[in-house]
């Protein structure tokens, strides 16, 4: 089955870009320019994720987010927005985003990307993946969320501490099914280790 996404962008250039890579990677893609449409359309048919400007005419990204989540719509959302505060990056996490990708961007960044557990495909967003592909590397060993904010962040010290607790939050969700192993461990006051026994 083709994964169906639904992108809301009002800035018809990107929209029609977005669209065309999108379907280029095999996605079946419908296309929306105001937040009101966007919501209309994610709550009348079915889509496996969402790609989400926050500044739209109407009613903003953010509000579209928060009245998704709570109409009960569960599958990944991406934010798209020209803000790249970190304020602004947690706000949107905080309201139920998967992913933040600040404009412009790589189109390769935009593309999710999937690993498999126990022969179930875990759908991951680029930046999940980034930090579980550094916590394997890392296996058995604890490493500091200094560490991950400079390796996967590229980030300075301190700067995303909030980002990289609601990240780890999110990939545990997602690795960690009910009645499997846990994986990832919080060691308190230091950060985080993926240990695989």
């Amino acid at each position: 089955m083709i994964p169906r996404v639904l992108v809301i962008e009002d800035r018809k250039r990107l929209l029609s870009s977005l669209r065309r890579g999108l379907e280029e990677e095999g996605y079946e893609i419908t296309t929306s320019s105001t937040g009101e449409e966007g919501y209309y359309l994610t709550t009348t048919q079915t889509f496996d994720a969402v790609v989400l400007d926050l500044m739209l005419p109407g009613r903003n990204g953010l509000q579209v987010l928060r009245d998704l989540r709570a109409h009960g719509f569960g599958k990944p959302v991406l934010i798209l927005t020209s803000r790249d505060a970190v304020e602004d990056r947690v706000t949107g996490l905080d309201a139920g985003a998967d992913d933040y990708m600040v404009k412009p961007f790589a189109f390769a960044e935009l593309v999710a990307s999937r690993v498999v557990r126990n022969g179930v495909d875990l759908e991951l967003c680029n930046r999940e993946f980034e930090l579980l592909e550094f916590l394997l590397h890392h296996r058995n060993v604890v490493v500091t969320r200094d560490m991950i904010g400079r390796e996967v962040w590229k980030e300075p010290d301190g700067v995303w501490t909030n980002i990289i607790e609601v990240y780890v939050n999110a990939l545990r969700k997602k690795v960690e099914q009910p009645g499997q192993r846990q994986l990832i461990h919080t060691v308190r006051g230091v950060g985080y280790a993926l240990r695989d026994q």
